[in-house]
């Protein structure tokens, strides 16, 4: 994309500017679709403190298994690719968010019962949805 001097372009002055980025904005909001409370409210957004972290080789890119205590909603595996920002040694203790409503998912010959939420980095690799502070283990995002 080739930049251009504003003031290279003729009879174009601050309020088309501020126009221009109006309609890109607007725009752009239209290609994220608005779910409503009801609809978030369905979302089992749950704490859990991982009891377990294991290898998972047979993975396509480079994971881990985890197994989480889910507390009233019981005990749950799943794998992450968070092997970037994490070892399998400082997981185990670790509080972290779920979503525990999805179906299970056949991931190779693994079941994964529950889906690990994180933010992709600057270069991509997961950083773990976690809390601050301790809170019991199936507490709902609210």
């Amino acid at each position: 994309m080739q930049s251009v001097e504003l003031n290279a372009i003729p009879n174009l002055n601050y309020n088309r500017i501020i126009l221009i980025i109006y309609i890109f904005a607007v725009t752009l909001k239209l290609f994220m679709e608005e779910i409503t409370w009801n609809d978030f409210e369905k979302v089992e957004l749950r704490v859990g403190t991982i009891l377990e972290a294991f290898e998972f080789p047979e993975a396509r890119r480079p994971a881990y298994k985890v197994k989480v205590d889910f507390g009233e909603f019981g005990i749950k595996m799943s794998s992450a690719q968070i092997t970037k920002h994490y070892t399998l040694d400082e997981l185990p203790g670790k509080q972290i968010v779920g979503v525990i409503n999805f179906p299970k998912k056949q991931i190779g010959k693994f079941m994964s019962e529950f889906l690990v939420t994180g933010f992709a980095d600057e270069n991509g690799d997961i950083v773990l949805t976690a809390v601050q502070s301790k809170v019991p283990n199936g507490s709902k995002l609210v």
